[in-house]
């Protein structure tokens, strides 16, 4: 359903959200070791956040990633728009191009439309109310390891 970046990025930030502390970085290779995620490949997933204001980025050799907003305000949507888009949300599940071409077709004919309409909507919203701040309370609360 999310590609493997987008779960990579979900699960950096849910990890700056436990482990930062204020205006501190973690850098990159702390963050991929701790997460078992390649360096290179999280490093250009959390450009892309830090270009995208979720995250504040700092380079040099005391430089890492931080949290840009407040965890709270931060929703596990906001994270996946920026990196897969909106389409799981919006588009058909089964990749149907017909409902595309044919408006109509969606509302008065397509009958996994009609089944699927409330599945992606409440998929929707739940990804909208999830904050990543909710996340990090609970593994802080559980004390729990988020690197598998």
């Amino acid at each position: 359903m999310l590609s493997n970046t987008c779960k990579y990025g979900i699960r950096a930030v849910i990890y700056l959200a436990v482990n930062g502390d204020g205006p501190k970085k973690i850098g990159i290779k702390k963050i991929s070791e701790d997460l078992k995620l390649p360096a290179p490949f999280l490093g250009k997933i959390l450009q892309q956040l830090a270009k995208q204001k979720i995250l504040d980025s700092t380079k040099g050799p005391n430089g890492g990633f931080s949290m840009a907003r407040n965890p709270d305000e931060v929703s596990l949507y906001d994270i996946v728009a920026i990196i897969d888009g909106t389409d799981i949300f919006e588009e058909c599940l089964i990749g149907m191009q017909v409902c595309k071409r044919n408006k109509d077709f969606i509302d008065s004919d397509c009958p996994f439309f009609k089944k699927s309409h409330k599945v992606r909507s409440d998929l929707k919203s739940l990804f909208e109310n999830q904050s990543i701040g909710a996340y990090a309370k609970g593994i802080r609360t559980l004390d729990a390891d988020i690197a598998l």
